[in-house]
C-alpha cells in the first residue's frame, strides 16, 4: 500500500450493484460498470471486495446493440431486487419503450430506497418507469431534444457530464459514465480512494458533474496553448492563496484569455477549478488523519475552518467531522479547529 494511503472501511458485506442488460443495450457501459465495480481491487488493501456487480437481464439470451454478441446466462431482474445500487445503461433506440418487466424492476429496486444510475441514454428507462419527473436528469446531447419532447416533465440539464439526485443520478454519455462511476467511489470510499481507482483506470480523477458534455477542441496555435503545465503548476501551490490573476500571469495571458481557455479545454471556469482542486485536496489530508482543520484550510488554500467547512459541507454534504468519520475510521483523535 502506497505510504500515507488510508486503507478503505471494510463494510460488512459488498456494496451490491446489479446492471440491467436489456435488448439493444451499449456493450460499453455495460463494460464500464463491470471495469469500476467487478474487479478485484488489491491496491486498495481492503480485506475484500467492495463491490459486488451481478447482471441481470429480462429473457435468457441478450442481443447486444448492433448484434456485436449475445449475452446467455445471467440471471433474471430478480437479481436487481438484493442490489444497493442499480445501474441501466443505454441503447440506441431510445424511442421504442423498454419492456414492462425492465420498468417495474427499476421501480421496485428505487421504491426499497436503493440508488438508482443511469448511464448515457438510459435516462429514457428512469424517465419512462416514471421516477424523474419534477427531477433533474442529464443524458446525452444527441438525444436532448427528442428526451425532451418524450419527458417533458423532467427537468433536462443537457450540457453537463452528470446529474447527482442523490437516489437517483444520470450521466450524460459512455464517457461521462466513468466520471459518475469515480463520483459514486468518492461518495463511498472518499476522495484517497477514488484517486487510486482513477490511476488504475488511466482516467481523470475528478471531473466535476457541472462541466460541459463536450468542449472546444480547436487546434493548437503555437505557442501551445494547452493548459496542461499551467494546471500542475497550481497543484503544486494550492497552499498559497492564488488568485485567477495569479494564473493569468503564470500563463502570460490576460484572465479574459484564461477563461476563455479554460472554458475552451475544461468546460468550467479558473476559479471553479481551483476552488475545486482545493476541496478535494482537503479531503485527502483529512482521510490521511489531519486532524487540525486549521492546518487542513492552510495546506489545501482555503484560508480559515469555517470556509473549509462551508466548503467541504457544499461539496459533499458532510462537516469535516462527519466526514473523517466516514472515511477516516481508524482515526482516534477528533478534529478541532
Amino acid at each position: 500500500m502506497p505510504q500515507g494511503f488510508s486503507q478503505p472501511a471494510r463494510a460488512v458485506r459488498p456494496h451490491r450493484v446489479a446492471v440491467i442488460v436489456d435488448e439493444g443495450t451499449n456493450p460499453f457501459e455495460v463494460g464500464v460498470a463491470t471495469e469500476l465495480f467487478g474487479l478485484p481491487r488489491p491496491e486498495l488493501g481492503a480485506d475484500g471486495p467492495l463491490y459486488e456487480v451481478t447482471l441481470c437481464t429480462p429473457d435468457p439470451q441478450v442481443r447486444m446493440n448492433h448484434g456485436f454478441f449475445t449475452l446467455t446466462g445471467v440471471p433474471g431482474l430478480e437479481a436487481a431486487d438484493d442490489a444497493d445500487t442499480l445501474v441501466v445503461p443505454g441503447r440506441p433506440d431510445n424511442v421504442v419503450p423498454r419492456g414492462e418487466a425492465v420498468l417495474d424492476a427499476i421501480r421496485r429496486t428505487h421504491a426499497r430506497g436503493a440508488r438508482v444510475v443511469s448511464f448515457c441514454t438510459g435516462t429514457f428507462a428512469l424517465a419512462e418507469a416514471g421516477l424523474l419527473d419534477g427531477r433533474r436528469a442529464t443524458t446525452h446531447w444527441m438525444w436532448a431534444e427528442s428526451f425532451r419532447a418524450l419527458h417533458p416533465g423532467v427537468v433536462l440539464e443537457p450540457d453537463v457530464l452528470f446529474v447527482d439526485e442523490g437516489d437517483l443520478l444520470t450521466a450524460a454519455g459512455s464517457a461521462a459514465a466513468l466520471d459518475l462511476g469515480l463520483h459514486l467511489w468518492r461518495l463511498d470510499h472518499g476522495a484517497e480512494v477514488a484517486n487510486a481507482v482513477s490511476r488504475r483506470l488511466v482516467f481523470a480523477a475528478h471531473r466535476d458533474g457541472g462541466q460541459r458534455q463536450f468542449v472546444e477542441r480547436p487546434v493548437p496555435a503555437v505557442p501551445d496553448e494547452s493548459l496542461a503545465p499551467l494546471l500542475v503548476w497550481a497543484q503544486e501551490r494550492l497552499d498559497q492563496p492564488l488568485t485567477v490573476a495569479d494564473l493569468a500571469a503564470r500563463a502570460a495571458v490576460s484572465p479574459a484569455t484564461l477563461h476563455r481557455r479554460f472554458r475552451a479545454q475544461l468546460g468550467t471556469t479558473p476559479l471553479a477549478w481551483l476552488t475545486a482542486e482545493r476541496v478535494t485536496l482537503a479531503r485527502r489530508l483529512i482521510e490521511r488523519g489531519e486532524v487540525r482543520l486549521d492546518v487542513v484550510a492552510a495546506r489545501c488554500g482555503l484560508g480559515t475552518a469555517a470556509n473549509l467547512r462551508a466548503r467541504l459541507r457544499r461539496e459533499t454534504g458532510l462537516s469535516p467531522s462527519a466526514y473523517r468519520r466516514r472515511f477516516a475510521p481508524a482515526a482516534g483523535e477528533p478534529l478541532r479547529a
